[in-house]
């Protein structure tokens, strides 16, 4: 038993021993077998997870494929559906130019019909704003889109493009100018150098004084106390201001000198007393006598108890007494001290300068601080953009003196072959213009910019790059000035990026937008585009397609021409051949009475047979040199000439000549150190730096050098600044006076103390901050340069002009990052304000405060540009007025940096507060408020709430259109108003038919500024002037009628308005061609005016007319008739006469369709017509089907457009000619008549 019990409790135990061990086992192979599970399972998942990945590259790779593949075939379709849309239209268009010319030959019985001057609307583009371009004929709302469910309402929809899109008939340099466009205002003025003098738009204030001994005291007090005060307060705003003048022992020795200053002179001082030496006489005649600009003009005249002024004295004061109404002149007649008649003069001088100079309404111009916003008032009509005023004044200078030649033999070819490639079918890469230096490059883009100027709606963005290295080479600077002239142009006020590489980004978005609204085409003019820095890197949107209607025109040197751009199509300029080369010298010598001998002639014929000895600026050159010379010296000078085989070694030789000329050597040295200071200069040097810089200088001394090197086409004018003429002239002084670098930078360090010696003083201005920071980097001096711009008034000065990648790249040459230039500018300013006390200082630091957050914001710096604008509106709410608009300006800016930062609720609050004190100090018309709405409009844009946005927008353009046709840009309409009162002064004489013109010119002057009833005046005065000079029935005299038919129709005085086109079209009907494209101007407006007053009857036999006479002008298959047919079958429509319009209306879509395209909004809007016409004879599946195809080319103008519907006026031109665009301008759609 016990056994048994025994071996029982052995195998139980053995049991639980084995139980145990397999439960242990179990155990061991269950955990083993979860941890293989567990392996496998992440191994699954690895592999998974790499699978998805490797797809998820795969796809990537895919999608950017796809993307590029979708782009680049984007691209392509655009190009070929543009290429294809374009084809018939560059065949008409070459058909009709050949008809065109044809037309114009036609001088037999015939008025000749010269494109570019005719005042027929096909060649002139909308001077009116006051009424839009295509009219509803049954009171259709403007903007209206109504659905093909709602057929009543395109009931309601008839409408046609109107033949009229301006009411004055403009000639001359008004061809292509609009109320609303005040940038072409200004630059087509400006092109009419004979009657538009260069003082009254130039940065330089030329002070002429004429003295005599007795009037000594006055000149030495007026220069000593006077002249610097002048000085300062130009200097102040901008300008230069030199006081010239010539001592009077010397007087007989400066002949053509004094002559060529007078004419110069901004404003001419006698100062007389009881004689003026006969040797004085000459000046004052030339000067007060014959002032045919009428430029303002004082006389001081010192009387004397018990003495009488000589015969000659007062003989002179009778005169200017008596002419006193044409030429400006001030007599002042001063008896007692001296010092009280100079101190008055300096009033009178003050005044003239702030008033009739500078065109200031406001006499009180000195308190203005160098970098204050009124200094800008760019920034009143661009939102937050800067500019700098200098760089288009530039500009306008150096188109100027491209333009002026003489001489233009053997271009003609050139002309015709530019026009020929600028016209053709799209897409074109850009047309090179190369040839070697001096060729003509810049004189033949001149000329070309000037032809397409007459072709009506034709856009033109120019830039003429100087010499390397300075402000007109920058990139950013020129891409920048190029997308401003873009946002104009397209009514944006949108914010532009400073930042130069995504303004780069930007430039080619702009173009695309304008060019889509744009009818007419865009030509972009880039003269001497290889002296760019790095060329291709920052030009390369020129590689990309090109909207359709946009040509570009780049002029370079053939060896260093990028070889990129040598595959595009190339206009090369050749040397002259050796006949035009011999003819063009022979004119420069006819020019001063030199006549060439036979053999002097043959042996320069001989002589001209080379590639260099006929380059253009040699044969220019070699004429002066010639005509410089005295005739008993003409073998002479010929010998020296046929030895320079290149222009540099005839400039050379023109250098020598010219040092040799002077009278001693004090003389020859000053003028060697000048050209050489001008040559390391970054922009140039004017003449009242150099008068600092040499104080043993006299002005007679420099105005005979300038002059010697200025006709020999050394030196020029630029923006106040002495330059070089070509980029030989540069390279010659360099050869010439400058080898080695120890003189080179002997030079730079006189330039460098001078304008160092300026900031010492306080005195920075734009010019000290245009050259001192720019020698400092060219001398390597980091240091100074890091001093320099820590300068907070340079640093401003830089900014606020526009300048901001000049001096980012300043501070990357010195080695600073982002944050470290905000960190060192805080400093300097935590230190400047240490030393601030008084309300001017004050307000100075908030300014500089405002400009450090604004650097900041553009640095992408946002949350660092919070603090210093903060800090500005403190102080300003401290220092001024919680009310004040410098406060709300703050405000702006600092919403401007929540906007970047999407910070939108704090912006908004903001903004509305500006708005708010803006309009309590400026009422709610006035730009600075357009600017607060549009900011309002685009922060709610970017918040998707497009109502509110667009009720902003509205606003803001509404009060931007009233301000602008009120006196548009500050600098423009100065412009304006100066020339209308000099034009004014100039018609105060006799009867004759260029008085007649002119007062007709200033009619349309007025007209621009919007001016009625003044504009009214001077076009009635010029109607009574050509009826008693040129009589009643002249064709000049239906020109006033129309005008003040004009004039009479926007003041809505039809009846009155008809009275005068009926006497415009009954003189036009007798005296021009039946297709007179003048006839049909005035045609078209009585056409309109009928129908206007509901005489449809009286309407239509005119309208049928138009139509015949655009057959006979363009043919029958041109827009224009197409335009022509849809007028009439509008009017039909209007008149119940279906029948009579439907086949109207379906000829004028054949010609649309087959010259401008089937997706054109022409060709919509008369689909839209016809949809109309089907819907009310009750055919409404056809009107459906219609106005079905009307929407898809709506769609697809909208799409293009980037979802914004471009003007429902923006089509109603006539063609896309380059030659004949006759589109209206598309910034005019908001007004109605």
């Amino acid at each position: 038993v016990n056994d048994d019990k025994l071996l029982r409790i052995v195998s139980n135990a053995s049991f639980g021993f084995k139980r145990g061990w397999l439960v242990h086992e179990d155990r061991h192979l269950t955990a083993k077998y979860q941890d293989t599970a567990l392996q496998k399972t992440y191994q699954k998942i690895l592999r998974e997870k790499e699978s998805a990945l490797e797809a998820k590259y795969q796809a990537m790779e895919r999608a950017a494929t796809f993307e590029h593949d979708r782009d680049k075939v984007k691209r392509q379709f655009k190009i070929f559906r543009e290429t294809k849309e374009n084809e018939i239209q560059d065949l008409l268009r070459a058909k009709r130019e050949l008809e065109s010319k044809l037309q114009r030959l036609h001088v037999q019985g015939i008025h000749v019909f010269d494109p570019g001057e005719s005042d027929s609307d096909d060649n002139c583009t909308d001077v009116t704003a006051a009424g839009p371009q295509c009219e509803y004929w049954t009171g259709g709302a403007l903007g209206s889109e109504p659905s093909i469910g709602s057929m009543i309402q395109l009931q309601q929809s008839f409408r046609g493009p109107e033949f009229a899109h301006s009411s004055i008939d403009i000639e001359g340099p008004f061809a292509n100018v609009n109320r609303d466009d005040w940038d072409i205002a200004v630059a087509s003025l400006l092109q009419v150098t004979p009657l538009f003098s260069h003082s009254l738009w130039s940065n330089t204030v030329r002070c002429y004084l004429i003295y005599t001994d007795e009037t000594q005291p006055e000149i030495d007090l007026f220069l000593k106390d006077y002249s610097p005060k002048l000085k300062r307060m130009c200097e102040t705003m901008g300008y230069f201001f030199h006081t010239v003048y010539f001592p009077i022992d010397i007087e007989n020795q400066y002949l053509t000198v004094r002559k060529w200053e007078i004419e110069k002179s901004s404003l001419v001082i006698l100062f007389i007393h009881l004689t003026l030496p006969s040797l004085l006489l000459e000046d004052c005649e030339e000067a007060f006598l014959k002032n045919p600009e009428g430029k303002p003009r004082l006389l001081y005249h010192r009387l004397e108890d018990g003495k009488v002024s000589s015969d000659s004295v007062q003989h002179l004061i009778d005169q200017v007494s008596n002419l006193n109404k044409t030429n400006k002149a001030k007599i002042i007649d001063h008896s007692g001290d001296p010092a009280e008649g100079v101190y008055k003069t300096y009033i009178y001088v003050e005044k003239i300068i702030k008033q009739d100079i500078l065109g200031f309404e406001n006499t009180d111009l000195e308190t203005k601080d160098l970098g204050s916003e009124d200094s800008i008032p760019e920034e009143d009509d661009f939102g937050d953009v800067l500019w700098d005023i200098h760089d288009e004044q530039e500009q306008m200078e150096a188109f100027q003196q491209a333009s002026n030649s003489a001489h233009e033999l053997g271009f003609e070819k050139y002309y015709q072959r530019l026009n020929d490639l600028v016209a053709a079918a799209a897409p074109i890469p850009p047309l090179l213009v190369s040839g070697g230096p001096g060729s003509g490059k810049s004189l033949l883009l001149s000329k070309i910019q000037l032809q397409q100027k007459n072709s009506p709606n034709t856009l033109i963005l120019s830039h003429f790059v100087g010499r390397p290295m300075s402000t007109s080479s920058e990139s950013s600077l020129i891409i920048k000035r190029l997308t401003l002239k873009l946002m104009q142009h397209s009514w944006s006020v949108s914010a532009l990026t400073l930042d130069p590489a995504k303004l780069l980004e930007e430039f080619p978005h702009w173009l695309e937008k304008l060019s889509a609204r744009h009818q007419g085409s865009i030509i972009i003019i880039i003269d001497s585009i290889d002296q760019i820095q790095q060329v291709e890197k920052h030009m390369k949107w020129l590689i990309d397609p090109l909207p359709v209607n946009v040509r570009v025109i780049v002029s370079v040197n053939v060896e260093t021409c990028p070889p990129a751009w040598r595959l595009w199509p190339t206009l090369h300029l050749d040397p002259l051949n050796p006949k035009d080369a011999k003819s063009i010298i022979i004119a420069e010598c006819h020019s001063v009475d030199i006549k060439l001998s036979k053999e002097q002639e043959k042996k320069l014929e001989r002589h001209c047979r080379s590639a260099t000895t006929c380059n253009a600026l040699y044969v220019t050159l070699f004429g002066k040199m010639i005509a410089a010379g005295r005739a008993g010296n003409l073998d002479k000078i010929l010998l020296q000439c046929f030895q320079c085989q290149d222009t540099v070694s005839l400039y050379r030789l023109v250098l020598r000549s010219i040092q040799e000329s002077m009278t001693n050597d004090t003389d020859k040295e000053l003028m060697k150190q000048i050209l050489c200071l001008v040559n390391v200069s970054h922009n140039g040097v004017s003449e009242s730096e150099l008068m600092e810089l040499y104080p043993e200088l006299s002005w007679a001394v420099l105005t005979s050098l300038i002059h010697s090197l200025h006709k020999m086409c050394l030196l020029t004018y630029g923006c106040g600044l002495l330059k070089f003429q070509h980029l030989q002239a540069w390279e010659t002084v360099r050869l010439e006076y400058m080898e080695g670098p120890t003189i080179i930078s002997s030079y730079t360090q006189k330039l460098t103390n001078y304008f160092t010696m300026q900031l010492s003083q306080d005195r920075v201005t734009w010019r000290s901050a245009d050259e001192l920071p720019w020698l400092f980097q060219q001398q390597g001096s980091k240091q100074k340069l890091h001093d320099c711009l820590l300068n907070l008034f340079v640093s401003q000065n830089l900014y606020k002009r526009g300048h901001f990648a000049e001096l980012l790249s300043y501070w990357q040459f010195v080695g600073k990052d982002k944050s470290a230039m905000a960190a060192e500018y805080f400093d300097s300013l935590k230190q400047y304000e240490k030393n601030c006390e008084g309300e001017e200082s004050m307000i100075c630091l908030a300014d500089l405060y405002e400009t450090l957050g604004r650097f900041l914001k553009d640095l992408g710096l946002l949350s660092q540009a919070v603090v210093p604008l903060q800090r500005s509106l403190e102080i300003r709410e401290t220092a001024l007025d919680p009310d004040h608009p410098r406060v709300a300006q703050s405000l702006h800016q600092l919403a401007s940096v929540y906007v970047q930062w999407k910070k939108f609720g704090n912006a908004e609050q903001l903004y509305k507060q500006a708005l708010e004190i803006s309009e309590n100090a400026y009422g709610a018309d006035h730009p600075h408020i357009a600017r607060e709405l549009e900011a309002l409009a685009t922060l709610y844009q970017k918040q998707n709430k497009y109502e509110q946005a667009e009720h902003f927008r509205k606003k803001s353009f509404k009060i931007r259109q009233k301000a602008t046709r009120r006196k548009g840009n500050l600098y423009g309409f100065a412009l304006l108003r100066r020339r209308a009162l000099q034009l004014e002064e100039l018609t105060l004489g006799k009867d004759t038919p260029d008085n007649a013109r002119t007062l007709n010119e200033l009619g349309v002057l007025y007209y621009l500024q919007n001016n009625l009833e003044t504009a009214d005046q001077f076009l009635k005065r010029s109607l009574e002037m050509r009826e008693r000079v040129l009589g009643p029935d002249h064709p000049d005299c239906a020109q006033s009628l129309n005008n003040l038919a004009a004039l009479c129709n926007e003041k809505k005085q039809y009846d009155k308005a008809e009275e005068l086109y009926e006497r415009a079209l009954d003189i036009r009907r007798r005296a021009l061609a039946p297709d007179h494209p003048s006839l049909a101007y005035t045609v078209k407006h009585l056409a309109v005016l009928y129908k206007k007053m509901g005489k449809l009857d009286k309407a239509v036999p005119l309208y049928e007319l138009a139509v015949e006479i655009r057959q006979k002008s363009f043919g029958p298959k041109h827009p224009s008739v197409a335009t022509a047919l849809v007028n009439l079958a509008v009017l039909y429509s209007q008149m119940k006469k279906h029948i009579e319009a439907l086949p109207l209306y379906e000829r004028a879509l054949k010609i649309y369709e087959d010259s401008l395209g089937r997706m054109h909004p022409r060709v919509g809007e008369t689909l839209k017509n016809l949809a109309v016409l089907s819907y009310e004879e009750g055919d409404f599946e056809k009107a459906a089907e219609l106005y079905r195809r009307a929407m898809e080319i709506k769609e697809a103008e909208t799409s293009l457009l980037g979802g914004k519907a471009p003007s429902r006026h923006s089509s109603s031109g006539d063609t896309v000619s380059l030659k004949t665009t006759h589109s209206p301008n598309v910034f005019l759609h908001q007004g109605q008549r």
